[in-house]
């Protein structure tokens, strides 16, 4: 059931269209692809970082979260008069990331209420969530009692700080049933097998859970449809386990899933009864799901396959942009905001001037990319770190005589930087985390000096040291950026993408031109360009490609060392690095011969590696 959204004319709207946030940049339009609904739809964020903001550089991910609740609100009222039903989820690392819940203190002052305004249905926990003690208190004390039996927590665990007691964050699972066609949903929500958390959860490995009498009880519940939503890449193995685990007991049931993690759009089916999607990053994307087809059970114990084998399935991966958000409501900028939705609007531009958000520390002379830069270059924003901002950072007055090898973890970066403005928000954008710098003196440079490589290249051999640590460090991916766990190799797209004609319909896309009816091509500008295991159509919107480059888990700036030594390197060296890769730095320095303990390692420089960033930027960057 196609839903037929009038073309729009670009040029018109994007005159009258403005961003939600002030300052931000305005909508670009783009050829697009129809939403197809079905009689189940969903609506899908995942790792939105804090970015409810919007992308204020970004004109193709531009909206803010007033925006998603008014778009929200316009296709619950579409599903209520075509007689189906839609659902939103949400599958957790809603926080660090952006200014907006990074910058306050405590952080999230204004994030709770922010994100709470959105009619979620169903909504569980991502590994941000977890990181801190007093973020997992935050999620437990805020969160769950926002969203109520709408959470679900089906392995994470939390101790009360009152009694000591162990509880589950939230309820286990979820069966209710939808508001125009009854379906009975047993909904479940999973965190992966995540071993980084504070001392205050406790997460319980996946293969462990489904062995459980609740899950048990609940693969029993013999609902119309399972709904599996979980901070869980779609090709990991946790909803592998997951599916089998409810496939066994239940063979025709449609099961669908809904995952996050791995910052990427992707989608897969497990079977032809099932369906998975993930939904991208840092809000710049809405995901869209809808299955067809005759999913109300017509007796309590069906085992015919006939039942479900018209069933279908259908994904889009919704840029944030108010012009693909008008056009999938066929709406405009006079009747596309909501009430509530404009309200929250203001909620957040509010909360932005508070936390004087657009304060500048500098402007940057170029863009710097993580990944669409191949590193090392000039234009890969490690570079930058490397050879310009790590070797005067990592200054320790008491020891700036010795020569230091600084190691960084690239997941320490978040996001790109763009020629201009460098303001307090870009701070956090790029670096939200807590990070600071420590050291061990005196390190042979023998030693010292095979850290890196061991990070970067010897993954099965950390892993088989890790397994005699007494606290054994995680899997080395998470010192990488989190695309990683997906992208293993570099995407370089040597063809630009085929042109549209603005009169045409390829591919179920119809054109969104302004220049009514002449054969002129529309400009694509660069986003996603998706290609899944459905195929490579599920971007509502049309963009030309951009290349994609792996980086390494950690960079190393050599910092100190004589010139003139170059073959000839100092005897010691003071080993400096990222609090959070301590655990791995501590195996990679028993392999390399060292023996060191965490007793060894002290502070090396006062001050958060964001903040030391901020006043590098502040020095060296003039404003604009």
């Amino acid at each position: 059931m196609a839903v037929k959204a009038s073309i729009l004319v670009a040029s018109a709207i994007a005159t009258l269209a403005r961003a939600g946030q002030p300052g931000a940049a305005s909508p670009i339009a783009a050829p697009m692809r129809d939403l197809v609904w079905g009689k189940l739809n969903f609506l899908h964020t995942t790792d939105t970082h804090g970015w409810h903001g919007g992308h204020l550089q970004e004109a193709q991910y531009s909206a803010d979260w007033g925006d998603y609740i008014s778009f929200a609100e316009h296709l619950r009222k579409e599903a209520d008069e075509q007689g189906v039903d839609l659902l939103l989820v949400d599958t957790g690392d809603r926080v660090e990331g952006n200014g907006l819940y990074d910058a306050s203190d405590p952080k999230g002052k204004y994030y709770f209420d922010i994100y709470r305004e959105q009619d979620v249905d169903i909504i569980c926990t991502g590994n941000h969530e977890l990181y801190h003690a007093s973020t997992a208190d935050g999620e437990h004390l805020r969160t769950v009692p926002n969203f109520q039996e709408k959470y679900i927590a089906s392995n994470l665990d939390y101790i009360d700080p009152k009694t000591g007691l162990q509880i589950p964050m939230a309820q286990r699972y979820r069966k209710f049933q939808t508001k125009n066609q009854n379906l009975t949903i047993v909904a479940m929500g999973f965190l992966f097998d995540f071993t980084g958390n504070a001392n205050n959860t406790v997460v319980q490995p996946v293969r462990e859970t489904i062995k459980e009498q609740w899950f048990q009880d609940a693969v029993r519940e013999n609902p119309d449809v399972f709904v599996v939503i979980g901070h869980v890449g779609v090709k990991m193995p946790e909803f592998k386990e997951i599916f089998t685990a409810i496939r066994k007991q239940n063979w025709f049931t449609p099961i669908l899933f809904f995952g996050g993690h791995v910052h990427v759009r992707d989608a897969t089916a497990y079977d032809s009864k099932s369906f998975a999607i993930a939904s991208g990053r840092y809000f710049e994307t809405i995901g869209w799901m809808s299955v067809d087809g005759d999913l109300k059970r017509t007796t309590k114990d069906v085992v015919a396959a006939a039942e479900v084998a018209g069933l279908s399935f259908h994904r889009r991966y919704i840029d944030n942009n108010l012009l693909g958000l008008y056009y999938h409501t066929g709406l405009d900028e006079s009747t596309f905001p909501t009430d509530h939705g404009r309200n929250v609007s203001q909620m957040i531009a509010q909360a932005r001037k508070d936390l004087d958000l657009d304060y500048t520390f500098g402007c940057a002379p170029k863009d710097l990319w993580m990944t669409r830069a191949p590193y090392p270059s000039e234009d890969s924003i490690y570079t930058w770190l490397e050879k310009e901002v790590l070797p005067e950072i990592a200054i320790n007055d008491d020891r700036r005589d010795v020569p230091r090898l600084v190691i960084m973890n690239t997941g320490a970066i978040r996001f790109d930087i763009f020629k201009g403005q460098f303001t307090r928000d870009t701070t956090y954008i790029i670096s939200p985390f807590l990070s600071v710098l420590h050291y061990i003196p005196d390190v042979p440079y023998q030693v010292a000096s095979k850290v890196i490589g061991l990070l970067n290249n010897a993954g099965r051999i950390m892993e088989e040291a890790r397994v005699m640590e007494e606290h054994a460090p995680m899997d080395p991916r998470f010192m990488a950026i989190p695309e990683q766990f997906a992208i293993k190799e570099d995407i370089i797209h040597e063809k630009p993408m085929p042109s549209f004609q603005s009169d045409s319909v390829v591919d179920g896309q119809k054109p969104l031109s302004g220049d009514g009816g002449s054969k002129k091509e529309p400009v694509l500008i660069e986003g996603y360009t998706t290609r899944d295991d459905i195929g490579d159509d599920g971007d509502d919107a049309v963009h030309s490609a951009i290349d994609f480059y792996v980086v390494p888990n950690c960079i190393q700036a050599e910092v100190g060392f004589s010139p003139e030594e170059d073959d000839e390197k100092p005897e010691k060296v003071d080993l400096v690095f990222f609090d959070f890769i301590q655990p791995w730095v501590m195996v990679a320095l028993k392999i390399s011969g060292g023996d060191f303990t965490n007793d060894d390692v002290k502070s090396y420089v006062d001050g958060t590696f964001t903040e030391l960033m901020a006043g590098w930027i502040k020095e060296n960057w003039p404003l604009c």
